[in-house]
């Protein structure tokens, strides 16, 4: 089909019936989602986010026979819909949002965010009781958000400093990143409707649109950058994803794949735009590294404890130095390898530097085992690019990693068998999907289409 105009392909009203029926039954999930959880425990609303999945996914089969205006107006309608629901819902899987309301204040009062922590006496005339209680870290980290994020919280805070203002930020965010794949795959001549796989995934419904996370800047950011790539203009689009990775560093994983050999164009860019975002935060000296080096040490990413592979060993055990640095230094190489393969590949077309970056991103993801659901937003991203099977896993059981209501709860799975299962069965399919061309491998084959 001809991706450049949507005609139906079947003059049976099954698939649209189907699609509809789906829709529908996203909307009681997601309605009735928050309820469930605390009535029923994790296990129950894990699996429900995986049947919400499934919906998702079923679409995106139903793409390759049938697509439709009518189709597409529906998974666009529900992907409004259900994430309405969960913008008029209060966050309660994580408290991250509240924390980009206090910067964006900080910020409007003239004072450098990277220097205080929220509980410091120099911010006392800044707290109130609907913000300040409800931050996480207030009493020992300072910020940990990169400058484009400052200047989102910044700019969202000068409308209204609140957290539904700052969620309505986020999902118009969320609303960009799927402008833009439906951009991308119209581009490609693809069906539109393959858009399902990340409008109606549960993960940035609820990540975005639930918990407001930043995270939606990043992919909007960066799905455009693509798209830009994709047209041929790798500088601005190198450009956008500098402005991505300053919100999230994941979406540094773009620039390898936008560059090509000995252009250092795209290296000035970058560092120049780079320079110019941090210039105003300069007066915290290494201050603007934020809670980034407490943060590693929080989450086990410098003893080791962090990382999945040693936990099939010796659970929660702080490794020896010299075994952390093999580690990250193997993981340092691979990523390396891949790196240099997507920027010095022959084959330029969009199959393969889709399947380059998400690589790039599957293997990142796979060696520091990040324990936070929001991190796998960038996978869903690719879900509608891509055949691979490996972006599907930990973006769909992600809510595993949620502790709100266990370890208490007794249906919670520890963290520890939840880690190692999701990233194991990552690792087998990552490896999967190359041998069966559906992600590049090192030798620089190309990606298939979807």
């Amino acid at each position: 089909m001809n991706g450049h105009s949507i005609a139906a392909k079947s003059d049976v009203p099954l698939p649209l019936v189907q699609i509809a029926a789906l829709g529908g039954l996203l909307v009681v999930i997601d309605a009735a989602g928050p309820a469930l959880h605390h009535t029923y425990g994790s296990a129950a609303f894990v699996a429900l986010m995986a049947v919400h999945a499934a919906c998702a996914a079923w679409v995106t089969r139903l793409a390759l026979y049938h697509e439709s205006i009518a189709a597409l107006a529906i998974v666009l309608c529900v992907a409004l819909m259900t994430r309405g629901l969960l913008l008029a819902t209060p966050p309660y899987l994580s408290t991250d949002v509240w924390r980009y309301v206090w910067d964006g204040r900080v910020q409007g009062a003239g004072i450098n965010p990277y220097l205080y922590v929220p509980a410091a006496p120099e911010l006392a005339h800044l707290r109130d009781t609907a913000i300040f209680p409800n931050i996480n870290r207030a009493d020992y980290a300072p910020t940990i958000y990169p400058p484009s994020a400052q200047w989102i919280f910044y700019l969202v805070t000068r409308f209204a400093d609140g957290m539904r203002a700052m969620k309505v930020a986020m999902v118009a965010f969320d609303v960009a990143t799927i402008a833009a794949l439906v951009a991308i795959l119209h581009r490609l001549g693809r069906p539109l409707l393959l858009v399902a796989a990340y409008a109606w995934h549960p993960l940035p419904i609820w990540e975005i649109a639930g918990n407001g996370h930043v995270d939606a800047a990043m992919l909007a950011f960066l799905m455009w950058s693509l798209w830009l790539a994709l047209a041929g203009r790798t500088q601005v689009a190198g450009a956008l994803a500098t402005l991505a990775a300053l919100v999230k560093p994941t979406a540094l994983l773009a620039l390898p794949v936008y560059w090509r050999p000995w252009d250092w164009r795209l290296v000035l860019i970058v560092g120049g735009l780079a320079t110019l975002m941090y210039v105003p935060f300069l007066p915290a000296g290494w201050g603007v590294l934020g809670f980034g080096p407490g943060y590693l040490r929080e989450e086990g990413l410098l003893s080791g404890t962090g990382l999945w592979l040693p936990q099939l060993f010796a659970p929660a055990q702080p490794l020896p130095t010299w075994l952390v640095v093999a580690l990250y230094g193997a993981g340092a190489l691979l990523l390396a390898g891949i790196a240099l393969q997507a920027g010095f590949r022959r084959d330029r077309s969009p199959e393969a530097s889709i399947g380059s970056m998400l690589l790039l991103v599957l293997v990142f993801l796979d060696i520091l085992a990040p324990n936070y659901p929001w991190y796998f937003l960038v996978l869903v991203a690719f879900l509608p690019l891509s055949p691979a099977v490996s972006p599907w896993i930990l973006p769909t059981f992600a809510f595993a990693f949620y502790d709100v209501i266990g370890p208490a709860d007794p249906t919670w799975i520890s963290l520890r068998i939840t880690k190692v299962t999701l990233y194991l069965l990552t690792t087998i399919a990552i490896v999967l999907d190359i041998r069966s061309g559906r992600l590049p491998g090192l030798t620089g084959r190309g990606a298939k289409s979807p």
